[in-house]
């Protein structure tokens, strides 16, 4: 008899943050939910900054919530967003830790690419260039506060930083040290010459440690306050979107996946619409030999790519901004990310402010009555890159593209999630020319996979079938990593069969694939008027 093991995944995402409970019995993972608070960033004088004190009391917390349920944990892992992190000097945190919106990013990196070209940057790292990448932050830390850098001798990402305060040992993992723009994925080290060019001092690299490896075990006064003596604490893939990324659910055949709600089944399509995933079929050594896929990791970022043996990096992926992260054994994360549902939340934000709250429940029937391709936005424009008014961002794109604005929630809201399938189609399209051959199915993983209407969009828009969930992705993905790390499942290819046996997963046939080619044209229009070219 296999006895189940309990593990907790700590997931922080830009918006929210969880303890999420995963009891593994050898062949299915049960989660549950014990701890949800809110995240987000705290505006000073000076920029964003994230709560990173209060974060880790809520992490505290979750783990606390075992205890009073009587739950005895085998591991705990943390994951969060990529790129920002802390800097210590010995054991001492220098300063709160800036958010990635902080708006001197984008200057800094426009200083740092003026002293070193981008394609040698790209060379190095493989890493689209996105202005919160670490490096560029770094970048700005040596500009407008040059005394921490002096100061610090270490930094830590923000799931290495957690883990410290609560083990007290530094290092970090492959998978969130390649989103910093400053590893090699060829090598999994830290590429040196290019901090050196760059002005960065390397003391600062923290030891990389292997995903899986063990960090410790709770410091004496963290066990004695959340009643978990002993508990071990794992170095999961503690990128979320490595973490989804693993925890697609590798399916092979249409048989016993239902259809999404509203979407006509066609006749290559059977199974019970009510029905489970019956006997999902997963390769040994984590090939998937059916149909080519890539996936979506869908939330406030859309992370859409496919997963490789080697980088690839190269001029043609340079021009096309497509970035090679790390992965869970041994693969690489070959995506491109787009600003994914972020416009809606910003839009929700915004009207609540004006005193109407919606539900994305209520958004989403509003949106499906609202008029079809009235207009279309760039969801990486960078006028939407900062929290504030979407609604009226999303107005004035439209005005300087001569489109017409959505003035009605229902017509923001059709109009963000239009423009993402549309843009989903965009990043698609490349990405097939760049790996030499077609996708076949798209795999959408995270809490965007909840929103049949943007799913049934992504179908039509792309002319390929989606297969949406697991929802909970990311804290799957944490929890089975920890797994693999204690001998209870072997390989990736078995984290993801038991996350595919373990899912209520729905499929998205394509409908009205011309119509949307025509608003694809238009929608391609739209953007060459403001120079998008890439």
């Amino acid at each position: 008899m296999t006895v189940t093991a309990n593990y907790l995944a700590i997931d922080l995402g830009a918006s929210s943050g969880r303890a999420m409970l995963g009891c593994f019995d050898g062949a299915k993972l049960t989660l549950e939910e014990l701890h949800r608070f809110e995240n987000g960033p705290v505006r000073l004088g000076d920029g964003l900054y994230w709560d990173a004190l209060r974060l880790f009391e809520q992490i505290k917390a979750g783990l606390a919530r075992c205890t009073q349920r009587g739950i005895q944990l085998d591991a705990v892992g943390i994951d969060t967003w990529g790129v920002d992190f802390g800097l210590m000097a010995g054991n001492e945190l220098l300063s709160t830790p800036r958010h990635y919106r902080d708006p001197r990013n984008t200057p800094a990196m426009e200083q740092t690419l003026a002293r070193v070209p981008r394609a040698e940057i790209y060379q190095h790292t493989g890493i689209q260039f996105l202005p919160f990448n670490t490096l560029f932050q770094l970048a700005g830390v040596a500009r407008h506060t040059p005394r921490l850098l002096e100061l610090a001798d270490r930094l830590l990402f923000m799931p290495d930083l957690f883990a410290y305060w609560l083990t007290g040992a530094m290092a970090t993992e492959p998978t969130i040290a390649s989103t910093s723009q400053m590893l090699d994925p060829r090598t999994a080290q830290w590429s040196r010459e290019l901090l050196k060019k760059v002005g960065l001092p390397a003391r600062l690299l923290p030891a990389i440690e292997a995903t899986g490896s063990i960090a410790g075990t709770l410091l004496p006064h963290v066990a004695a306050e959340v009643g978990q003596s002993g508990l071990t604490v794992i170095r999961t893939a503690s990128h979320d979107t490595a973490a989804a990324v693993v925890a697609v659910p590798m399916v092979e055949g249409r048989e016993g996946i239902p259809a999404g709600p509203g979407v006509r089944k066609d006749s290559r399509t059977s199974g019970n619409p009510k029905s489970k995933i019956q006997n999902p079929k997963c390769v040994a050594g984590g090939k998937h030999v059916a149909a080519n896929w890539a996936y979506i990791s869908s939330g406030t970022w859309s992370l859409i790519g496919v997963e490789l043996p080697a980088p690839l990096i190269n001029a043609d992926a340079l021009a096309a901004n497509f970035t090679n992260e790390l992965g869970v054994g041994g693969t690489v994360r070959f995506l491109r990310n787009v600003a994914g549902l972020w416009l809606v939340q910003e839009s929700q934000r915004a009207w609540a402010a004006q005193g109407q709250s919606y539900t994305h429940e209520q958004l989403a029937q509003m949106a499906a009555a609202a008029p079809a391709f009235a207009a279309f936005v760039d969801p990486d424009d960078a006028r939407f890159a900062e929290p504030g008014d979407a609604p009226a961002r999303i107005r004035d794109f439209c005005a300087d593209t001569g489109q017409p604005a959505p003035e009605t929630p229902g017509a923001v809201v059709r109009c963000v999630l239009e423009s993402l399938a549309l843009k989903y189609r965009r990043v698609l399209g490349t990405l097939e020319r760049l790996i030499g051959r077609t996708i076949d199915v798209l795999h959408v993983v995270g809490g965007g996979s909840r929103n049949g209407l943007l799913n049934q969009f992504t179908a039509n828009a792309t002319g390929k079938p989606v297969i949406a969930g697991p929802v909970e992705a990311t804290a799957a993905g944490n929890l089975m990593v920890q797994a693999l790390a204690q001998g209870r499942v072997s390989s990736p290819a078995e984290i993801r069969q038991v996350i595919a046996a373990s899912s209520d997963l729905r499929r998205y046939e394509p409908r009205d694939t011309a119509v949307w080619t025509e608003a694809y044209a238009r929608f391609e229009a739209a953007l060459a008027r403001c120079g998008v070219t890439a």
